[in-house]
């Protein structure tokens, strides 16, 4: 059926109407509509028809046209020798032959048809919207002997009523978009408030204990392990997190060189085994030893295959099964993961690599994490000129994750020593840390006990330590006593780091050339070079390693002139 349109004479827009499957033309009562001119009236009739910005069509009862006036020949592009005395038929489209005689029939029941819209064809086959008012047409006697019909073209009104609606779908598009992502950022940020608290929890329980002397040795041991270990785990979120904003901002960046992928697997699977042998899970290790290196950055595929082993073991339950599966095939390396843990919904594979999504959410979640991981890793593997996807056949079914990269095409030996990713949970083995003897060093920072942890493993090497609470208690502090080296933090109030050492290189020989550390928890790139851009020499990242800090603060002073 066709729809009965609002009375609009505005012109408008494209298109026009499907063919109904039942047409139906919307009819009034035309007794006081009906064309019927006296005698007198027909010039007159005549005069206003030929004038008439609309198009003017008169036909009689079988649709023949009987009249055509000038804007009838500019709207269809026939003239009226071209178009009397033949069928208005000519002027519509295949499929709304039954609307033209839908409109006879009306007619000949004497009703009228009121601003119905549809399509008509021009001469040149192009078809227009158009708004139709078909009237009947009397003789002198009342009898029906045809109708006139009016015709407007409203394919502009059409266009921009089309367009409207374009805007206003994409408006609410776009608005639903911006309050999809405004709940995202509110669920996100909801997840890391409670990531990061978790780890906190134990760490200032153990902590206070420690502190008032409740525990044995025994329990001892454990609090310094379980508070080492959550910190690890809160320091691991916050590299994610700085690793996303890379990506997110194009910063990540690879250090390339030829890399032996057995040392990186075989490194990732030494930092992973403590967590599996936990939970009782067979950890399998399958390596081609003659799969050839590949070009890559050996701490970044480290932290690839870290990640996804770490989530097959945290997805296992116990007494499960992991292997990790290295070949060459063709000429690309492959690493395929695979576990017979919860496995991987069907409708959650496409999202699986996208930031911050997880298969369940909510504090309901029966595992922890930021949703962060997978997404890391397929931008490191893209980096490296490789591909990553995953397949399960379903929950229950397990998952196996495989990475692709590109095999070099020569000869050659990895150019980079293992490194451990930075949540290895047993540290490294390590040296006497570096002797500070008669070092001189001032630390400022705003945090006391960041002041306090840093100044006692500074004086345990030897050095004599002052500290200061701010730029200001520390410029102070350097007119009264010359150190050898600042360490300072930059996020202080008032005065952050940066501007402290401008003021400190303003100051005359020698506390205006003291060699300066930032220690800081500042670490994108763009800090970096503010930091480097300041005046510091070195820039060490908090939560910091004390041999890290040590040696940096012996090579610090060895390397630059003006030190003691």
């Amino acid at each position: 059926m066709l729809p009965e349109r609002s009375p609009d004479h505005d012109e408008a827009a494209p298109g026009g109407t499907a063919r109904p499957s039942a047409p139906h033309v919307p009819t009034v009562p035309a007794s006081d509509a009906s064309f019927s001119a006296p005698a007198d009236g027909q010039a007159m009739l005549a005069a206003i028809v030929t004038s008439s910005d609309d198009a003017i069509v008169g036909m009689d009862l079988s649709g023949t046209i009987t009249s055509w006036n000038a804007s009838a020949e500019r709207l269809f592009g026939y003239s009226a020798a071209e178009a009397l005395g033949r069928s208005v038929t000519m002027l519509l489209p295949p499929e709304r032959l039954d609307e033209e005689r839908e409109i006879l029939a009306a007619l000949g029941r004497g009703e009228r048809v009121d601003h119905f819209e549809t399509e008509r064809v021009k001469k040149d086959g192009r078809r227009i919207a158009a708004s139709l008012s078909v009237s009947p047409v009397r003789d002198a006697t009342g009898r029906i002997v045809g109708g006139a019909k009016i015709a407007r073209d409203i394919t502009l009104r059409k266009r921009f009523e089309a367009e409207r609606e374009e805007l206003l779908a994409k408006e609410r598009a776009a608005r639903e978009q911006a309050e999809s992502a405004s709940r995202a950022k509110d669920a996100f940020l909801a997840m890391v408030s409670h990531e990061l608290r978790s780890p906190l929890s134990p760490i200032l329980a153990w902590a206070r204990m420690l502190s008032r002397g409740l525990l044995d040795e025994e329990k001892t041991r454990r609090a310094i392990e379980t508070i080492e270990r959550n910190a690890r785990a809160q320091a691991q979120l916050i590299d994610d997190l700085l690793d996303v904003s890379r990506i997110v901002t194009g910063k990540l960046r690879l250090e390339v060189r030829p890399v032996d992928v057995v040392a990186v697997v075989d490194a990732a699977i030494d930092v992973v085994r403590p967590a599996a042998d936990a939970k009782g899970i067979q950890l399998e290790r399958v390596l081609d030893s003659e799969v050839g290196p590949v070009a890559g950055d050996a701490a970044r595929l480290q932290q690839v295959v870290w990640n996804l082993l770490s989530n097959a073991v945290k997805f296992t339950p116990r007494g499960g099964h992991v292997q990790i599966v290295l070949e060459r095939v063709n000429s690309q390396v492959e690493i395929a993961v695979s576990d017979t843990g919860r496995g991987i919904a069907p409708e959650f594979l496409p999202f699986l690599f996208q930031q911050f999504q997880q298969a369940e959410t909510g504090s309901t979640r029966s595992y922890g994490g930021l949703g962060l991981g997978l997404t890391i890793v397929r931008r490191i593997v893209e980096l490296h000129g490789g591909t990553v996807g995953a397949e399960s056949p379903g929950v229950g079914g397990g998952a196996t994750f495989t990475v692709k990269l590109p095999r070099m095409l020569f000869a050659g030996t990895a150019g980079e020593s293992e490194r451990r990713h930075p949540t290895a949970a047993e540290a490294a083995p390590s040296a006497r840390y570096a002797p500070l003897d008669a070092l001189r060093v001032l630390v400022v920072d705003d945090e006391p006990d960041s002041n306090d942890v840093v100044s006692t493993l500074l004086g345990s090497c030897g050095a004599e330590v002052r500290v200061a609470g701010s730029a200001a208690e520390g410029l102070a502090e350097l007119r009264r006593w010359t150190p050898d080296l600042i360490v300072s933090d930059i996020g202080m109030p008032g005065e952050d780091g940066c501007a402290f050492l401008a003021r400190v290189r303003a100051e005359p020989a020698p506390i205006g050339r003291i060699p300066a550390i930032a220690l800081t928890a500042y670490a994108t790139t763009d800090d970096r070079i503010r930091i480097f851009s300041a005046g510091f020499q070195l820039h060490v990242v908090k939560p910091v390693d004390p041999a890290e800090l040590v040696a940096a603060v012996a090579s610090t002073v060895r390397r630059l002139p003006g030190a003691r």
